[in-house]
């Protein structure tokens, strides 16, 4: 257990192709079925994980919310994870410090049990079934679909508007003024699996007076936009003046953000249209990596201000 914890943060910079690592641990019993299911958590988004260490309540404190840790000098709030998800614990014995959206903070969870390396593939969008809103997507850990173990994928943005309204509720709206301008029929085409994440960019482009086509998963991106590509090739018109951008989170079932893209560019039909990636996985690493397949943008989610100014900038250069 140790050597796994160690290895969190080192293995955490992965950027494959189409590959992902997945921390998966446990958060005790639930109780409707009597069932101790597996949790999963990208790696990319903890920066570590710990023993469990002094927790100091404060008054008022939000529900769920178990107190504030120092970690490394810095005061982060500690989130009682099994409790947000309705679980009965034997005990909290790790710290999941994560970071999300510019914000860090901590879940406490029973226990760790490993690091599992995936394809997006092998990760399932969870809409339509009965686990719940808390829930973005099903991970199959094993190789034999038949036999295969099962991780919820937790939508933490989600978690975090729930737990903690006033660190992340707060800067949904514009507070500046964009002009952007972008051919009259063209739309803004985005994905993104997080029911929350597709909320708040449809929000904002509406604000910004921009048409939008929402898709969940790249892979889905992608076929609209080959379909897309086809329609203006029978009608004899740029495909820009169909889509003026695409707009990607990373992390999605079926197909990553970077492959998306990677797809994109690499395809002579479809590589004039800008791809800016949009993702609470901020950080240089991603950045670069975004760079590297050929992305025109990357924005860290999510201030509306931030997302207007990235695609104004984008769509104007080109």
């Amino acid at each position: 257990m140790n050597q796994l914890l160690r290895e969190v943060d080192e293995r955490a910079q992965l950027a494959g192709t189409n590959k992902f690592e997945l921390l998966v641990f446990r958060l005790g019993t639930d109780p409707k079925i009597n069932s101790r299911e597996l949790f999963g958590i990208n790696v990319f988004k903890v920066r570590e994980a710990l023993v469990m260490p002094k927790i100091t309540p404060m008054p008022g404190a939000p529900e769920h919310v178990m107190g504030v840790a120092n970690i490394r000098g810095q005061i982060i709030p500690v989130i009682n994870l099994p409790e947000v998800v309705g679980c009965k614990t034997d005990g909290l014995n790790i710290l999941l410090v994560t970071e999300y959206e510019r914000s860090v903070q901590g879940f406490a969870v029973e226990d760790v049990e490993e690091i599992v390396r995936l394809e997006w593939s092998r990760v399932l969008s969870a809409e339509g079934a009965s686990v719940g809103g808390l829930v973005t997507s099903l991970a199959r850990l094993d190789e034999d679909e038949e036999t295969a173990r099962l991780a919820l994928v937790l939508d933490v943005e989600h978690i975090l508007r729930q737990v903690l309204p006033s660190r992340f509720k707060a800067g949904d709206e514009l507070v500046q003024q964009h002009a952007i301008e972008i051919p009259k029929g063209a739309v803004i085409l985005y994905a993104d699996d997080s029911g929350v994440a597709r909320n708040q960019i449809e929000k904002t482009l509406k604000s910004l007076g921009l048409a939008f086509i929402g898709t969940k998963t790249g892979k889905e991106a992608l076929e609209r936009l080959k379909q897309l590509a086809q329609d203006a090739k029978a009608s004899g018109t740029p495909l820009r003046d169909k889509v003026a951008l695409v707009l990607t989170d990373l992390e999605m079932p079926e197909m990553d953000g970077f492959t998306l893209t990677r797809h994109i560019k690499e395809n002579e039909a479809l590589r004039d249209v800008p791809v800016v990636i949009h993702s609470s996985l901020s950080g240089t690493a991603n950045e670069a990596h975004a760079r590297s397949v050929n992305a025109d943008g990357y924005v860290a989610k999510f201030l509306p201000d931030d997302l207007a100014r990235a695609i104004t900038s984008v769509i104007h250069s080109h």
